[in-house]
């Protein structure tokens, strides 16, 4: 089987998948070799969504905590895509119906000025932070659909495949004065039915909430690939994923960069 049409399989397999709202579990055949293959199926699989959903508008980073990393074998983060008809504003209301299990991350979000290209590389903090309009608190909306039972590692590599499995973002109101804030420090929360489920701070998240984005920008352009002026990125945990249900309601606050809300129906 050649790697183009392995490519094409696999993103078909999980497209299915999507589509009926089954947990994502690729054939031996059709699995990941490496994470390169895996992007390789994660933007062909997504190709497709973007026909119902809207094109490219930003990406998501995921396993940005050494601790995660270590337990899958990896030493970096890794990306997700996130298309324009899942990119929502607060306050939100989600339907749970439309998710497998949903469940909600808070986040940094970041609003682009400028383009990062891949012509810039290689990017450091510094750099990138001159790209950034805004920042703003951001729910990741997570629609879990890991198979029970698998290896870790197989539900890794199934997952970046299968895009982290993310289904859009919650962004609260943009903060463009964001230079002035102590963003390492930031203190986070998430509640949920008014208790609180999550806290953390800024720095959780390799160390400062703007080095994911030089990560992202540098592994684009390995890629040949870049972003775009407009484009949002949300740049991993501040808290993990958790699960909501129909009736629930839910915000989350960034020190600095004020709150978000939704609620679940």
């Amino acid at each position: 089987m050649s790697v183009n049409v392995k490519v094409q399989q696999a993103a078909q397999a999980l497209l299915t998948q999507f589509n009926y709202k089954e947990l994502y579990s690729l054939e031996e055949r059709l699995m990941p070799s490496d994470l390169d293959e895996a992007y390789l199926i994660q933007r062909e699989f997504q190709s497709h969504v973007s026909e119902a959903q809207g094109a490219i508008a930003g990406y998501k980073l995921a396993y940005t905590t050494a601790q995660l990393q270590e337990s899958v074998g990896v030493s970096d983060p890794v990306l997700g895509i996130m298309l324009e008809d899942n990119i929502r504003h607060s306050p939100s209301t989600l339907k749970a119906s439309d998710f497998c299990q949903l469940a909600l991350e808070c986040e940094v979000g970041v609003r682009l000025r400028s383009d990062l290209g891949p012509a810039g590389a290689p990017y450091d903090r510094g750099k990138v932070s001159e790209a950034v309009e805004s920042l703003m608190p951001a729910f990741e909306i997570v629609d879990l659909r890991r198979t029970p039972g698998m290896d870790r590692q197989v539900s890794f590599i199934t997952g970046v495949a299968a895009n982290i499995f993310n289904a859009g973002v919650v962004l609260g109101e943009p903060v463009t004065n964001w230079r002035e804030l102590d963003l390492e420090s930031a203190y986070g929360s998430m509640t949920i039915n008014d208790v609180m489920v999550g806290d953390g701070h800024g720095s959780d998240v390799m160390g400062h909430p703007l080095e994911p984005l030089a990560w992202l920008a540098n592994k684009l352009a390995e890629q040949g690939l870049g972003l775009s002026a407009g484009m949002v990125i949300i740049t991993g945990s501040i808290v993990p994923p958790k699960v909501v249900n129909p009736g629930d309601t839910a915000s989350i606050m960034i020190e600095g960069l004020g709150s978000a809300e939704l609620k679940v129906v």
